[in-house]
C-alpha cells in the first residue's frame, strides 16, 4: 500500500497559510455541527460519529474553545441550517479517479461547481459507483516518527488491534478496518500518542501516474480548485505524484 501521497497531502495542509486555515477549521466545523444533529447530540460519549470528527478537529489543530462553541450553537436552537452529504465520482486528466465527498445547503450550487471543475481541467464526473471500486474505506492514523522507537509504536498499534502497519520517511501510517477506527485511536491516544491525521478515508488500491506536464498542472489545479470550494470535505483519488510536496 503506497503511502506517501497520504504524507503529502498532510504536510500541505499543515504549511497553509492562515487564510487556508481558515478554511480548513470551517469545514470541520461544518462537520461537528452535522456529527451533533444527526449523530445523536452534542456528548461525545454517546455520539461515536462525534466523537470522531472532534478527534479529527485535534489533529488539525482546531482550537478547543472552537470546537466547543461549534458543538454548542449546533446543539441550540441557533443554527437551522440543514446540510446533507452528496458524493460525487469522476475522472480527472488521464483517468485519475476522483471521489469528491461534499456537505451542502443547496446541491444545485454545489453539484454546478463540481462539474464546472472537472470540465474546466481536462476531467469528467462521472456516475455512482464509476470509481469506488477502486477504493477501500480504512481508517488512517498519521503519527510523527521523530522521538518514537518503531519496534514499540508497531507493537501498541497491533496490540491496539491496527490491520497494517507502515514506517514511511518522516511518519508512521497506522491502518484499521473502519469498524475497528475509533477504538484504535482511543487505545493510542491513551498511551499518549499524538496524531497529524486520524479518521476514516478512501483509500487506492492501485495508484496511477502522470506523465505530461500538461496533465500533471490540470490534475493540480483540478484539486486545488475542489479543496477551495467551502462545500467540499474531502477528495480521494489514486493519483501518485511522488515527486510533488503540493499534491492534494
Amino acid at each position: 500500500m503506497s503511502g506517501h501521497s497520504k504524507w503529502n497531502n498532510i504536510k500541505r495542509k499543515k504549511e497553509k497559510t492562515d487564510g487556508a486555515k481558515a478554511k480548513v477549521f470551517t469545514k470541520i466545523g461544518r462537520e461537528l455541527a452535522v456529527a451533533v444533529k444527526e449523530g445523536g447530540g452534542p456528548d461525545p460519549n454517546s455520539n461515536s460519529k462525534l466523537k470522531d470528527c472532534i478527534a479529527k478537529a485535534k489533529a488539525a489543530n482546531v482550537p478547543n474553545d472552537n470546537i466547543d462553541r461549534i458543538i454548542k450553537k449546533a446543539a441550540g436552537d441557533g443554527d437551522d441550517t440543514k446540510y446533507e452529504n452528496i458524493t460525487y465520482e469522476g475522472y480527472g486528466p488521464n483517468g485519475i479517479a476522483v471521489i469528491v465527498e461534499t456537505l451542502t445547503d443547496n446541491r444545485n450550487r454545489t453539484a454546478g461547481d463540481v462539474r464546472h471543475y472537472f470540465d474546466k481541467f481536462g476531467g469528467n464526473l462521472g456516475t455512482t459507483g464509476c470509481v469506488s471500486f477502486m477504493f477501500a474505506s480504512k481508517g488512517v492514523i498519521i503519527i510523527e516518527k521523530e522521538g518514537l522507537e518503531e519496534d514499540k509504536v508497531m507493537e501498541d498499534c497491533l496490540e491496539a488491534g491496527a490491520s497494517d502497519f507502515q514506517a514511511d520517511e518522516d511518519v508512521f501510517e497506522i491502518y484499521t478496518e473502519p469498524e475497528d477506527f475509533s477504538g484504535v485511536r482511543d487505545d493510542l491516544e491513551k498511551k499518549g500518542y499524538e496524531f497529524v491525521s486520524a479518521e476514516v478515508e478512501m483509500v487506492p488500491n492501485t495508484y496511477s501516474t502522470l506523465t505530461e506536464e500538461e496533465s500533471i498542472t490540470k490534475m493540480q489545479r483540478l484539486l486545488d480548485a475542489l479543496e477551495d470550494n467551502d462545500d467540499v470535505q474531502n477528495v480521494w483519488h489514486n493519483w501518485d505524484n511522488p515527486d510533488s510536496d503540493d499534491q492534494e
